[in-house]
């Protein structure tokens, strides 16, 4: 009987050390999410969700207009950007026949994520966005980090990026510190939330949404809505003149 007293008297301390330990845990977590250095940003609530501007590849007035909702350090996004879109640039953008948006949707579980937008939208003031995109998606591997929450700041990794393109480093990191377009990259998310956009990369060509495309795939959609759209504008073509009065 003593025997059995004393053992649930060790369970009771062992429990009380399990759960000790695991407050513990939680608050140095906490502490490290928010205390990850000096140059890490960290999104400001303060800052209330701006318009949804995506970022415009091509022409405006395109027969095909595609949205992709990605996440910089989206491995599947990155996929998209190494594999998939350099043969949709060469054949499909280039050509006039697709205008191509790119709107923010950074996801949370991504501890670099916003940074990198913040990085790719600043970029944008000295008309290099899309040279900051593919730069982000070519060095995934360098700076994005998925478990690890120790891990230090990308910014100075995203700081050689700028250097290599020739940008005013010094402007561009100012407009990074300050979260010059958190406000936009708040928008953007709030556009795919309201499109249910639920992982990414998330595309949208005509009434299609998809995740994550082969070249061949992406090309079929896009006839797809071109062919609608001709037969639409052939329909409208066979539809008789409305009679004027007196006729």
């Amino acid at each position: 009987m003593a025997k059995k007293t004393v053992q649930k008297a060790n369970n009771k301390q062992f429990a009380g050390v399990l759960v000790a330990v695991a407050i513990i845990g939680v608050a140095a977590l906490g502490y490290v999410l928010t205390h990850r250095g000096p140059t890490v940003i960290i999104v400001d609530p303060k800052i209330p969700a701006g318009a949804a501007e995506g970022h415009l590849m091509g022409n405006a007035d395109a027969p095909v207009q595609v949205l992709e909702f990605g996440d910089f350090e989206c491995p599947g996004c990155g996929n998209f950007a190494n594999v998939t879109e350099p043969d949709v640039r060469t054949r499909l953008i280039n050509t006039g026949v697709v205008g191509f948006h790119f709107f923010d949707f950074p996801l949370t579980q991504h501890l670099n994520s916003f940074t990198a937008h913040l990085a790719a939208a600043c970029a944008d003031d000295q008309g290099k966005f899309w040279e900051m995109h593919d730069r982000l998606y070519a060095g995934q591997d360098e700076w994005s980090d998925l478990t690890d929450p120790t891990m230090k700041s990308p910014l100075p990794v995203f700081r050689r990026y700028a250097k290599e393109m020739g940008m005013d480093v010094a402007k561009w990191e100012d407009c990074v510190t300050t979260q010059k377009y958190t406000a936009r990259i708040k928008g953007n998310q709030a556009e795919g939330v309201r499109r249910n956009v639920a992982q990414t990369p998330t595309i949208i060509i005509g009434n299609k949404q998809v995740n994550g495309l082969t070249y061949d795939e992406f090309k079929k959609l896009v006839d797809q809505v071109l062919a609608e759209s001709g037969k639409a504008k052939a329909d409208s073509a066979k539809k008789p003149a409305a009679a004027k009065k007196g006729d």
